[in-house]
């Protein structure tokens, strides 16, 4: 659906995608803290709750957008269509980017206005060592390998539950937290709370998730093989986007006895090949 999708539309999705799971994120993190002192049973509380959020997320928004919420997830889409696959162009990628940062951090405000916090405040947790830029690294690479991944053997339909699933996984299994998305991190850097980041300590993250991003592209072409090509119609689909299953609609004016095209619809162009959520995502 992205390929009859115009652009400001997708790029409001994105925007509005990511807020939405700031608010989960950074809101779940506020109530468990408050709901108890024990920090794994607040871990438990925050993760379970990002990841159905996030999957929710990436359901809803997927079929507009893709649901990338993830500037990695977005750089990798255009890597593929730089190297003659699928994916977003330059001005597309630019535009979701955007979109993204602004969604996090008007998430994130929303998420402390909520809670009755007061909004904009620095997060002063400082998040340091090289062993959580490691974390960064499998928990994006990871990330981008489960994506792409699942659009590269056409199991699309299953992104938003893997996503969901890894995620809440990740924020257990990696010594960061399974930051795993630049926008996110910039976002949690406005809340001072259980998920945030403080300032200083986003250079290290923000540029672990970069390398991550690249580390899992390179997974998928050494299991997968090398990008797909020729059959991209621009703008291609995300692969966070959910694939439609309906016929292909009718013009009213269309000649009874026309010759079948020999094009690919834009639909079955627009297969994903890179990309979501999503997320994702993407906590």
């Amino acid at each position: 659906m992205t390929a009859r999708t115009s652009l400001p539309r997708r790029a409001a999705a994105e925007l509005i995608g990511t807020a939405g799971l700031l608010v989960v994120v950074i809101g779940s993190g506020i109530q468990s803290a408050q709901l108890s002192v024990d920090s794994g049973v607040a871990l438990l509380a925050n993760s379970l709750a990002s990841g159905i959020g996030l999957g929710l997320i990436i359901t809803l928004f997927g079929p507009l957008s893709g649901a990338h919420l993830n500037p990695v997830v977005t750089l990798t889409s255009w890597w593929a269509r730089r190297t003659g696959g699928e994916g977003l162009g330059g001005r597309d990628a630019l535009a979701y980017t955007a979109a993204q940062l602004v969604g996090a951090v008007g998430g994130a405000v929303l998420a402390e206005t909520m809670f009755g916090r007061t909004p904009g405040v620095f997060a002063t947790q400082v998040r340091d060592g090289g062993h959580l830029l490691i974390g960064e690294v499998v928990a994006t690479a990871g990330l981008v390998l489960v994506i792409q991944g699942l659009g590269r053997t056409g199991r699309q339909r299953f992104v938003p539950v893997a996503v969901a699933a890894y995620i809440a996984a990740a924020i257990w299994f990696t010594s960061s937290g399974s930051f795993a998305n630049p926008a996110a991190t910039v976002g949690r850097s406005f809340s001072d709370s259980f998920t945030g980041i403080a300032p200083q300590s986003l250079p290290g993250f923000v540029g672990a998730q970069l390398v991550g991003g690249v580390l899992g592209v390179g997974l998928v072409g050494l299991l997968y093989g090398g990008t797909r090509t020729g059959r991209v119609t621009a703008p291609a689909e995300p692969a966070g986007a959910l694939p439609e299953t309906g016929p292909p609609p009718h013009t009213a004016d269309a000649e009874p006895d026309a010759e079948p095209t020999t094009e690919p619809d834009a639909e079955r162009s627009a297969e994903a090949g890179t990309g979501t959520a999503a997320v994702p995502a993407v906590s």
